[in-house]
């Protein structure tokens, strides 16, 4: 399955937008070949690190709620005010939950673990890698947050390990959200995700991974082939950008105008795209 066509996705989601929920749950597949390879994060381009360690405020097991290590299973840290607003399947937030188990959300924290995919969480969600993280083991490496520039947040799940404290293999990926107000480079979008190494997908409690978009009510944006087995060597080594209407940013590509409409695209967007004034 692959992304559907402008109109279809306009018919498909015009309810979505501010205006009651659909029928029935959208569900728009993205192709991995839309997927950049690249061996770096976003922020090793950038310079500054990955920032700051994510303790937890709340979860479920082990979730070591307030312990400056960061060290956790099934926990989540917020909300974290993102400094800026963004629209997510027609909602605005200003704040969110970082959730171990490779995911963000707004509303509320997910502490769930069985990668169900994005349609399966409880809240809106955006997961890069949605699996049983967990950080306990002390090979394992933490989660990080960075919230330094100006209109972008940036998560990362840096080297860490598999429930239950395994860390014999290891998962390095980050997430990049941006704001209405940050002036895109070419080539890029609104969210990002990159991943390095990336040597698990299988836990002591599910076999799959999902990467995607979701609102919470069963409407997404998944990337092909997520919670089925082998994503983990898909996605490793590669990065891809999202633009507001969570579409796969072609690198070539300019950004779209400030212009652009959301109406009738239900699947929403984060932001707007306009340019940042100097």
């Amino acid at each position: 399955m692959t992304i559907r066509s402008l109109s279809v996705l306009v018919a498909a989601g015009a309810c979505l937008l501010g205006f009651g929920q659909a029928a029935s749950a959208a569900i728009i597949t993205v192709p991995q070949t839309s997927l950049i390879a690249s061996t770096t994060y976003y922020t090793d381009t950038i310079g500054g690190g990955i920032g700051n360690i994510s303790v937890t405020t709340g979860g479920g097991n082990a979730a070591n709620v307030g312990n400056a290590t960061g060290r956790n299973d099934d926990g989540f840290r917020g909300p974290i005010s993102l400094g800026f607003s963004i629209t997510f399947f027609g909602q605005t937030y200003n704040s969110l939950y970082i959730n171990n188990n490779g995911n963000v959300s707004f509303g509320n924290g997910i502490s769930a673990y069985v990668p169900t995919g994005p349609t399966g969480a409880n809240a809106p969600v955006i997961s890069p890698f949605f699996g049983d993280v967990d950080t306990r083991g002390a090979a394992s490496g933490v989660v990080h947050y960075r919230q330094d520039i100006a209109n972008e947040f940036i998560v990362t799940w840096d080297n860490v390990g598999y429930y239950s404290s395994h860390t014999d293999q290891l998962n390095s990926f980050q997430l990049v959200l941006r704001g209405s107000d940050y002036d895109l480079p070419v080539g890029e979008g609104t969210i990002g995700f990159f991943y390095k190494g990336m040597g698990w997908e299988r836990t002591d409690t599910s076999t799959v991974a999902a990467i995607g978009f979701g609102d919470g009510l069963g409407n997404a944006v998944v990337l092909q082939g997520s919670t089925e087995a082998g994503l983990k060597s898909v996605v490793q080594n590669h990065h891809i950008w999202f633009d507001p209407l969570l579409r796969p940013v072609d690198p070539h590509d300019v950004p779209e105008p400030a212009s652009l409409a959301l109406v009738g695209l239900g699947l929403a967007a984060i932001g707007a795209a306009k340019r940042r004034r100097a």
